[in-house]
């Protein structure tokens, strides 16, 4: 019973602190609570539409027009300027009246005419990778359907329609991309940045606690009272207060943010709970190693913050996993991030069970035992530094 009242006690007295310390709530309450519904709104739209261009048709021919008529057609740009040369539209661009250049050279015509196969300029602002993707899907399109055309024109013994079908395309096919059917940018960005958001507010977080510990007790993470004196008790004590606010954090994130902003959300909520108890847990004691490195409240933020992206990119999700080299794979699996965001991907966006992320499930309880483990050593070396600093005086005391 005394080791749960010195638990609960531990509990109370970080919660407290929590409350009086507007920096750590804004980390732990306000982040968490505003950044999901930030970038859901900013990616809501999940594609790129109406990307303006210019078009310099040297050609000025049927092909051309008919080419550059089809390209008008397409959703994803808009024609914005006609221009006589590559100097004009290039001013343009640098102007950013337009993101996107089409250029059609003077032998388009000739070299469909005598066979030979020709080409069509295509010329992006790559400032924004997704008007690039744009342009380059719009004029890959236009240039397939053009070439099947072609192709109908030269079978001269086609007598029938469905013969022309056929000749456009001996082989019929459906293109059709499983769990993000549209390519949008939320559905494939959103769900990992909500993992990477639980872990980096929690570094933040429980980083300005230690350091305002240190400022509160004269350089000491803990002070020197009777309910601080067993490291296993303060690490659950401390921890709790975190697994409760982030249990609620992550609930509302799943269920919310991706109803709310409709992006995919195929897994089974059992699944989602029983995989983000580890995550949560891993999360709060990596956060607790890491901030014995802090000494003042701004530290956290110094040593923290610049760690986003590159956790997300080793992660596997933005670049694939198999081109990460392995020094920096294994890197990555020191980041409980690397585990939650490839298992809670597979779970939100491809609706898998808790045995098909068993690796990732397993992975995350390891780093969970580690990081506790090592938690505790770190109290407790400060629990004994304590102990001696107190004993010290009296030893001078009594020789006196």
């Amino acid at each position: 019973m005394k080791h749960i009242v010195d638990i609960i006690h531990i509990w109370y007295e970080e919660f407290s602190d929590i409350l009086k310390d507007k920096g750590i709530l804004i980390f732990i309450l306000f982040v968490p609570i505003m950044y999901p519904l930030l970038y859901s709104f900013v990616y809501t739209n999940e594609l790129v539409r109406q990307v303006p261009i210019a078009v310099v048709d040297e050609n000025k021919s049927h092909f051309s027009r008919e080419f550059i008529r089809k390209m008008d057609a397409c959703t994803e740009i808009r024609i914005m300027s006609f221009c006589n040369d590559m100097e004009e539209a290039r001013h343009l661009l640098m102007q950013q009246k337009v993101y996107g250049i089409l250029r059609i050279p003077k032998s388009f015509t000739w070299d469909l005419n005598h066979g030979d196969q020709t080409y069509v300029g295509v010329y992006s602002d790559m400032c924004v990778m997704l008007y690039y993707k744009a342009l380059l899907i719009s004029a890959t399109n236009v240039s397939l359907e053009m070439n099947k055309d072609i192709k109908v024109r030269r079978y001269m013994n086609n007598t029938t329609t469905r013969q022309d079908e056929i000749s456009r395309m001996p082989i019929k096919y459906a293109y059709v991309q499983l769990y993000n059917p549209q390519s949008g940018f939320a559905t494939f960005l959103i769900p990992p940045v909500l993992m990477l958001i639980i872990q980096q507010t929690l570094l933040l977080g429980i980083g300005m606690s230690m350091g305002r510990a240190r400022e509160k007790n004269d350089g000491q993470i803990i002070p020197f009272n009777k309910y601080y004196k067993n490291a296993v008790k303060i690490v659950l004590g401390k921890g709790l207060v975190y697994f409760m606010i982030y249990i609620i954090m992550a609930i509302y994130m799943y269920t919310y943010v991706s109803k709310d902003f409709g992006l995919p959300q195929l897994g089974h909520y059992d699944t989602f709970i029983a995989f983000i108890i580890p995550f949560i847990l891993s999360c709060i004691f990596f956060a607790m190693v890491l901030s014995s490195f802090v000494y003042r409240r701004e530290d956290c933020i110094m040593l923290f913050v610049f760690l986003s992206v590159p956790i997300l990119f080793m992660s596997g999700v933005t670049w694939p996993g198999s081109n990460i080299p392995a020094f920096w794979k294994y890197v990555s699996y020191i980041f409980p991030t690397t585990f939650g965001i490839n298992g809670y991907v597979r779970i939100n966006n491809m609706g898998a069970s808790l045995y098909e992320v068993a690796d990732e499930y397993h992975a995350l309880w390891l780093q969970t035992g580690i990081y506790f483990f090592i938690a505790c050593l770190i109290y407790y070396t400060h629990i004994f530094k304590c102990v001696a600093q107190i004993k010290k005086p009296i030893d001078i005391i009594e020789k006196i």
